[in-house]
């Protein structure tokens, strides 16, 4: 994959993620096909994908479509579909993708890498994705914060395309670590931010969130550690400091609860869960609120 030539760039799943750094590339002179719901492919054909920043909004001129032969063709393809869909996803693009495309998946969850690896008899590079975007309506999306990602093993050579792009972006031998910080993060609040209906700043305040913070972080890191995983020594201070730095943001879990969706908590909380009973580790904190997001889908 020369660094010197634009990437031809397929995005599977152009939900908020995906869209963002479909657009990141599209401005950086890369070719990108979205492949989203029919929605988002009439508005991008009709007046192309706005983009909200803190530096003003833009709209970007490039392709989307409905179906998955947009993978065909493409050096690059960002999976960005929900966990739950992983397999569907990869079953749909296989017949098209080329035989030397890279694939990343930038997925929350730590084993969407696994299981569509398994899928499409191939090589995929998981990606720990540090973004906060959302959706303000079909073929526009905003920008909150951060976008930096971790490639791992397979992706030495993306991450300096996307570094040289603008996507601020590294290698890791150790992604898995990076997953499960994040994922520990992700159990910490998508559930309690779904659940209360408020934005992580204010919910924080509430009575009693700093303890189940705590507790969910406590079992998260029992498990990883038990899994071969090794976390930061801070993760219960990186939890906590999300109360200030994304204050006015509600997680993708709150997001998918309002518009009536299938949230990604089954992979989130759930994993832990699992993985705690697989290790005989008791996670009560992580499957009380496994438990009773289920019940508000």
């Amino acid at each position: 994959m020369s660094q010197s030539q634009p990437l031809r760039v397929a995005v599977m799943g152009a939900g908020a993620v995906g869209c963002y750094y479909g657009a990141v590339l599209a401005k950086a002179g890369h070719p990108v096909t979205l492949i989203g719901r029919p929605a988002l492919a009439e508005a991008v054909a009709e007046r192309g994908l706005v983009l909200d920043t803190a530096q003003g909004r833009e709209t970007i001129a490039l392709r989307a479509v409905t179906g998955p032969e947009g993978v065909a063709g493409a050096d690059l393809v960002l999976v960005c579909v929900k966990s739950g869909d992983t397999e569907e996803a990869g079953r749909s693009m296989r017949p098209y993708l080329a035989p030397g495309a890279v694939v990343l998946s930038l997925q929350n969850g730590v084993d969407n890498g696994e299981r569509l690896a398994s899928i499409l008899g191939r090589p995929v590079v998981p990606v720990a994705v540090y973004v906060a975007t959302a959706m303000e309506g079909a073929g526009h999306v905003r920008h909150h914060g951060r976008g930096d990602l971790i490639l791992g093993p397979g992706g030495e050579e993306v991450a300096a395309q996307l570094n040289a792009a603008g996507i601020p972006a590294t290698f890791s031998e150790r992604v898995r670590d990076a997953l499960w910080a994040k994922l520990t993060i992700n159990c910490a609040w998508n559930a309690l931010s779904a659940l209360g209906g408020q934005p992580y700043g204010r919910l924080f305040a509430g009575e009693g969130v700093a303890a189940v913070l705590a507790d969910v972080t406590s079992e998260c890191i029992a498990v990883a550690r038990a899994s071969g995983v090794r976390l930061p020594e801070d993760m219960l201070a990186q939890v906590r400091a999300i109360a200030t730095t994304m204050a006015q943001q509600r997680s993708s879990t709150a997001q998918d609860l309002a518009r009536g969706r299938r949230t990604e908590i089954d992979h989130l909380n759930g994993h832990v869960v699992r993985e705690g009973e697989r290790l005989g580790i008791p996670t009560p904190a992580n499957r009380v609120l496994h438990t009773l997001v289920k019940l508000a889908e």
